[in-house]
């Protein structure tokens, strides 16, 4: 019986990409901020937990996460860092991002980033903790849908505007489980 209630729990872990045990280690790289700073992942992760944002200015569902993003970077301040890693653009990233006031440090060219982490969609959200582990992965979790209407398909700005508070409630699931990223 202990073994089956033991097996039950394991796999209700392992199911939930937001409580596993993080074991794969982000992969470092380098890349020039919209200011001319170089960012090196394994150097930001040693300060604090890193949020690794894959984006374009086109995307709504970016769009509609970007709000959450930055509620959450105030309310865990110092302690959890955004990179906004833009990839797939054809529009100016960093006039986009002051224009909506959000104080993420932007990586314009984030192309082959994106490519490293396999990254071929947007948004990608992936969490890196300070010891350079993956904690939570946007890709890795169940995809919601909003009701429908049955009239016609739904739009991609209504399903980013319905999914945006989900992937924002996952991600502070996440952040809260790391004691580096723990709130102000």
């Amino acid at each position: 019986m202990r073994l089956a209630t033991l097996t039950a729990a394991l796999v209700a872990l392992c199911a939930n990409p937001t409580t596993a045990i993080a074991t794969e280690v982000a992969p470092d790289w380098s890349l020039a901020s919209s200011t001319g700073k170089t960012i090196r992942l394994s150097e930001e992760v040693e300060q604090r937990t890193t949020v690794l944002f894959f984006w374009a200015t086109w995307c709504p569902y970016c769009k509609a996460l970007m709000p959450h993003l930055q509620s959450i970077r105030l309310e865990y301040g110092d302690d959890v860092k955004i990179l906004a890693i833009n990839f797939r653009e054809d529009d100016d990233p960093v006039a986009f991002i002051e224009d909506a006031g959000y104080d993420f440090t932007v990586l314009p060219d984030g192309d082959d980033v994106a490519a490293t982490y396999g990254v071929h969609a947007t948004p990608g959200v992936i969490i890196v903790d300070s010891q350079q582990q993956i904690r939570f992965d946007l890709r890795k979790l169940p995809k919601q849908e909003p009701p429908s209407d049955g009239a016609e398909a739904t739009s991609h700005r209504k399903k980013a505007a319905y999914r945006a508070p989900y992937w924002a409630a996952e991600i502070r699931k996440s952040l809260d489980t790391i004691p580096d990223a723990a709130k102000q």
